[in-house]
């Protein structure tokens, strides 16, 4: 079999620190390689894979602003389309556009959703229902417009996050510095359950960080900028819990995975696939506000970490999610 994998060009793939969808992307064209499968990642030409790299384009435009987003989008995308012919099977991570071109090759195509930037990009999606094979990341991030051939929860290497008994007793807020991430929450549960907070994440929103976050730093709150792999580990593994009051209804949250894979209990804002990704009470805690966030703090203690790591693993491996679109890709290609 073989297979293309179309990744994102903001980032590289895997991401030097932030960028989700490329590291799903890694993570599926890893472990494919690891199962034999031969592999096609088409990504940025800086991005590393252990099996085959094409590219149109040589970095990340999210790196290099010199770069017109739209040009090395469509660069990138066409350079597949027209090599579409040498795969058995196209696995798209890179949201809607790529569909456009799918009508016009005859290679089965297959996209990961990894949420939807807003309800406009629903009618691309719509007009490939019946040509195209999708898949969501949470049984909460479903268009009732579309048709889907099944949920694959996004996968981590889990020997990439050791598990860690014994924590030191700082929260942490992992993630981009966005309202809909709830950094200002953050530092509000922190500051009330008397705990240090260290937040890491690049800033998204300039004017939120500038304006909102910035002003409530010092003392015990602190901002430590992007985490990349190599402080990822250390930081997630570390924190006494992971602080996660989002705003919008999330698709998935890596970060909350991660966290668990380390042993670490996740107090989160019950939207969006909280609810499928934590077992309140047992690796975290389902809240609806601050105050309940902030009671939650002191319930950490009651938190098995083992049995968070355990059910991450379960539930999050790349292994896990390797095997799932495998079986996808064969119920395809037999169809």
């Amino acid at each position: 079999m073989k297979v293309a994998v179309l990744s994102s060009v903001a980032w590289r793939t895997p991401p030097r620190h932030y960028g989700p969808w490329e590291q799903v992307a890694s993570n599926i064209a890893e472990g494919l390689v690891k199962r034999g499968i031969d592999v096609t990642l088409f990504a940025t030409g800086d991005s590393i894979t252990a099996g085959k790299l094409d590219f149109a384009c040589q970095t990340p435009f999210e790196e290099d602003r010199s770069q017109d987003y739209k040009v090395m989008e469509c660069l990138h995308i066409s350079n597949l389309m027209e090599k579409a012919g040498q795969f058995d099977i196209i696995h798209n991570n890179f949201d809607f556009l790529p569909l456009t071109y799918s009508g016009l090759v005859k290679t089965p195509f297959i996209t990961t959703i990894h949420g939807f930037s807003s309800k406009q990009i629903i009618p691309v999606y719509k007009k490939y229902n019946d040509k195209g094979y999708y898949v969501s990341i949470s049984n909460s991030d479903r268009s009732p417009e579309l048709d889907y051939i099944a949920t694959v929860y996004n996968g981590l290497d889990a020997a990439q996050f050791e598990y860690n008994a014994q924590p030191e007793d700082y929260l942490l807020y992992f993630g981009r510095i966005h309202p809909h991430k709830g950094a200002v929450e953050a530092i509000e549960i922190a500051r009330k359950s008397g705990r240090k907070l260290l937040i890491a994440g690049i800033i998204q929103d300039a004017g939120y960080f500038r304006e909102q976050v910035e002003p409530l730093l010092g003392g015990e709150i602190e901002y430590i900028g992007s985490a990349g792999p190599e402080k990822r580990n250390e930081l997630l593994g570390k924190a006494y819990a992971l602080l996660h009051p989002i705003s919008f209804d999330e698709p998935f949250g890596l970060s909350v995975a991660e966290a668990m894979l380390c042993g670490t209990p996740v107090i989160a804002f019950n939207r969006g696939s909280m609810p499928e990704l934590i077992k309140d009470r047992e690796t975290g805690f389902l809240v609806a506000n601050t105050g309940e966030a902030i009671n939650a703090v002191d319930q950490i203690k009651n938190i098995n970490r083992q049995q968070c790591r355990d059910w991450a693993v379960s539930k999050f491996s790349s292994d896990k999610m390797v095997d799932d679109y495998l079986a996808l890709y064969h119920q395809i290609l037999s169809a």
